[in-house]
């Protein structure tokens, strides 16, 4: 454990520090300033010695939360992606994106703040990353059975890299141009920049995935095809078609879907030329949600 006694040393949540709003409007980078190393030992030497650590039935991974806050608060950080990693095959997404459910699952949470749980978590991989602590992880050999993966978000991504590592050929199929799904075409930059991405599929081409960008299953190669190359297939998708609303004035012009309106203005800061871009520039915006998306569309606006 941290600390046995942090928790009454420190009784303040200290989170990274934003941006101030008159340089972050000037470009797409990230709001959050480099996280102070000092802060990050001090907040994780608040993780308790629970006899049940809520947070790792918060957690959807099972993250072993108080064994990496133990290893930071000690400065062991090689040690402390080590146990991340245990569970956690890309934490440089979910310490971005995830909306921290363990926080809410924290026992200290009862009558504190709450551990800085995801503040901890991103701050351990991008130290990784500094220390060049991330390297491939080869198979040692080859089981000589093939899978294929259709779709690349994170659930894909995931699924190829476990599989490769146990030694099985895996091919990941992305109909988009570029393999992240909506990690790249979904999540704004201001959330998570895509070198975060591009360099997580670097390490996992190291280790022996292929990746088949453009390549739509069901149109460019059928169903029955892939299934017949392939030992196995990993449908992971995702769920791309969105709710409509059947409400009066929804036929106007100017109503669209988030995830239109999203994909568009990733692509453009990537660089790329987008034809009828929609965009909100001196227009009056009125957003229908008030989740991870909505707030996605109104940082973009």
């Amino acid at each position: 454990m941290a600390d046995p006694r942090g928790f009454l040393k420190v009784t303040n949540r200290e989170t990274a520090k934003r941006r101030p709003v008159e340089v972050r409007i000037m470009d797409w980078k990230e709001v959050y300033e480099k996280r102070d190393q000092g802060t990050l030992k001090q907040q994780a030497s608040r993780c308790m010695d629970c006899g049940v650590p809520f947070c790792h039935q918060g957690c959807p991974l099972g993250n072993l939360i108080p064994e990496w806050n133990d290893l930071t608060w000690r400065g062991d950080g090689k040690g402390a992606i080590e146990r991340l990693h245990a569970t956690n095959n890309f934490p440089e997404f979910t310490g971005r994106l995830c909306p921290a459910p363990c926080e809410s699952s924290c026992v200290l949470g009862i009558n504190q703040p709450a551990v800085t749980i995801k503040e901890v978590e991103v701050s351990i991989i991008d130290q990784a990353f500094e220390n060049d602590w991330v390297q491939p992880h080869a198979p040692e050999r080859l089981t000589g059975k093939t899978v294929a993966v259709v779709g690349s978000g994170p659930a894909g991504l995931a699924a190829a890299q476990q599989l490769t590592r146990a030694g099985h050929t895996v091919a990941v199929y992305e109909r988009d141009d570029k393999i992240g799904g909506l990690l790249r075409y979904g999540i704004p930059d201001f959330k998570m920049e895509k070198y975060h991405i591009d360099r997580r599929i670097a390490q996992m081409e190291a280790e022996g995935t292929r990746f088949r960008a453009g390549v739509n299953i069901g149109v460019d190669i059928t169903w029955e095809d892939l299934r017949a190359r392939f030992d196995a297939v990993v449908v992971t998708t995702g769920a791309t078609k969105p709710r409509d609303l059947a409400v009066a004035g929804r036929e106007l012009s100017g109503v669209h879907f988030a995830m239109d309106y999203l994909v568009q203005a990733n692509r453009a800061v990537a660089g790329e030329t987008v034809e009828n871009q929609i965009i909100a520039d001196g227009k009056n915006v009125i957003i229908l949600g008030g989740g991870d998306t909505g707030a996605d569309c109104l940082g973009t606006a």
